[in-house]
This record gives structure tokens, C-alpha cells and sequence, in this order.
């Protein structure tokens, strides 16, 4: 029994260590082969391979992929005439050489974005120091960033310490004013929409008002001639009335002075309070008293 679990723990012992030998490396990666802390061997092509067993040799990747590095800087740089702007802008890079890289700026991807990073913001505020707004929105844009990219490239694969990395691309997404200039800008164009607000209710009251003053005018106007065409009518009325009752009463005196009488007793007696004394023998009660007046 002790000889069976024996030769079971170097099985899995021996397992163990095979396994701790072997490593497989992805296609989209470097296998990068350590020997107590220097740079054994470098792998390339993805598939099988062999090292010594920890501690002897140990083994970490590196992505080969083209990577993508975008600026986080929102501090502003000075054109040419001393406007301050702010440059968006991401960098294409891969790693080309692994020995290099790892001697020169670190054992993971974050460490050569940090660094180039900081290239490529000098790079772009040198840069920008040298063109004027319209150049970097326009005419010279193009230039701008082949002139960054030509600066990063020198930089990364300079004599002495090469990087290890290979710089693809360099491209701007934005170029605005800082956030203090755009403010105001947008202050100024707010305060122009105000004013001619103002200025078109201003013009639409004195419209207004010219429209009102107008149609109050027309309004008398209209009142007045309809009042002048009223009396003239009215005046026209009471003349044909007037003529009728002349015609009526010519015909007989008597009956009109019997209607007058009945005109007159109607405005004395208006109310049921009201008290008259007449002597009965006045011309008041004459038609009354008249045998002469017959009705018709």
C-alpha cells in the first residue's frame, strides 16, 4: 500500500512538473520566457511550447493586437495667436519588439500608453503652438498630424533606448475653445438673440399700437356717420310725422285740439298719486265739457 501511494505522488509530482512546463501562446499575444528575472526567449507564432519549471523559468504575455490609446487631457494648449483650445485625439500602436518594450518601459500595455501618452500631448502642444486656428480646423490639419506622428516615431524609436513599439496612426476627433472662451461665445450669441427679441417685440408693439390707433379712429369715424345718418333719418321722420299731423289736424281743428287735451290729461295724471286741482270752468276740462266733439 505505501509502495502504490508512492508511486501515485511521483505520478502527480511528475505531473505537476510537466504541466508547470508547458505554456501555450495565443495568436494575439508574445510568450515572453523569463530565466531568474532576464529575458530567456521571446515567442511569436501561438501554439505549444516548452520551459523549465518555476522558479527557473517563468513566462508572461504581451498583446501583439494594434492598440488604441485616447487622450484623457482636457487642459487646454495656445495657438499661434494665443487662443486656448482643446485637442481630442487617439493613437494606433502596437508592440514590435518585446525585448526592447519590456527593457525600456514595462511588462504590460498600460505602462507603454502611459508613457506614450505623455509623447504624443508634448508632441501635439509644440505643434499646435505653431499653427492658428483656422490651420488647425482647415488648411492644416493633415500636416498637424503627420508633423505629431513623425515626432512620435522619433521619439519611440530613438537610438539609444528604442521602445519596442511601432506608432501607426495619430488623428484628431476634435479641436475646440476652451470651456471659459466657448462660454462666453455662447454668452455673447445668447445676449444677441435678446436683443433682437427685444427689438422685434418692441416693433410688434409699435404695430400693435399703430394697428389699435387705426382701428379706433375707423371706430369714431364709423360711430360718428352712423350717429349723423341716425339724426338725419330720425330728423327726416319727425319732419314726415310733423307733416302728417299738420295734414291730419288741418283737416280738423276740433279733433285736434280734443287730441291735445288727451295728451295733456295722459302727462298730468302719469302717476296714481299724483293730485290736480282745476277749476272745473278752465279751458282744461273744455273739451271735456264740449257737446261739439264727436268721436270718429
Amino acid at each position: 500500500m505505501n509502495k502504490l501511494g508512492f508511486i501515485l505522488t511521483s505520478f502527480f509530482v511528475a505531473l505537476a512538473i510537466a504541466s508547470s512546463m508547458l505554456f501555450v501562446v495565443d495568436q494575439r499575444q508574445f510568450g515572453v520566457v523569463f530565466q531568474l528575472g532576464q529575458i530567456k526567449q521571446v515567442v511569436t507564432e501561438p501554439g505549444l511550447n516548452f520551459k523549465l519549471p518555476p522558479p527557473f523559468q517563468n513566462v508572461s504575455y504581451i498583446d501583439k493586437r494594434l492598440l488604441t490609446l485616447e487622450s484623457t487631457d482636457t487642459e487646454p494648449t495656445l495657438t499661434a495667436e494665443k487662443q486656448r483650445v482643446v485637442i481630442d485625439w487617439f493613437v494606433r500602436w502596437r508592440i514590435s519588439d518585446p525585448q526592447a518594450y519590456i527593457r525600456n518601459v514595462g511588462i504590460n500595455e498600460r505602462a507603454g500608453a502611459l508613457q506614450l501618452n505623455r509623447v504624443v500631448r508634448n508632441s501635439f502642444q509644440q505643434e499646435v503652438n505653431k499653427r492658428t486656428v483656422n490651420e488647425l480646423l482647415s488648411t492644416r490639419r493633415e500636416e498637424l498630424m503627420a508633423d505629431v506622428k513623425r515626432d512620435v516615431l522619433a521619439a519611440v524609436r530613438g537610438a539609444d533606448q528604442p521602445w519596442g513599439m511601432d506608432v501607426v496612426d495619430v488623428r484628431i476627433t476634435r479641436v475646440d475653445y476652451a470651456e471659459s472662451i466657448t462660454r462666453a461665445v455662447y454668452d455673447r450669441m445668447e445676449a444677441e438673440r435678446k436683443r433682437v427679441a427685444n427689438e422685434l417685440r418692441s416693433t410688434g408693439f409699435a404695430e400693435g399700437e399703430k394697428i389699435r390707433a387705426d382701428a379706433d379712429r375707423q371706430r369714431e369715424v364709423i360711430v360718428s356717420e352712423a350717429y349723423r345718418d341716425a339724426q338725419r333719418i330720425k330728423g327726416e321722420g319727425d319732419g314726415q310725422a310733423a307733416a302728417t299731423f299738420a295734414e291730419a289736424f288741418g283737416r280738423d281743428p276740433a279733433f285736434a285740439q280734443f287730441y291735445r287735451s288727451l295728451d295733456a290729461y295722459k302727462a298730468s295724471f302719469s302717476g296714481k298719486s299724483d293730485v290736480l286741482v282745476v277749476d272745473p270752468s278752465s279751458d282744461f276740462f273744455k273739451a271735456l265739457r264740449s257737446s261739439n266733439v264727436a268721436p270718429r
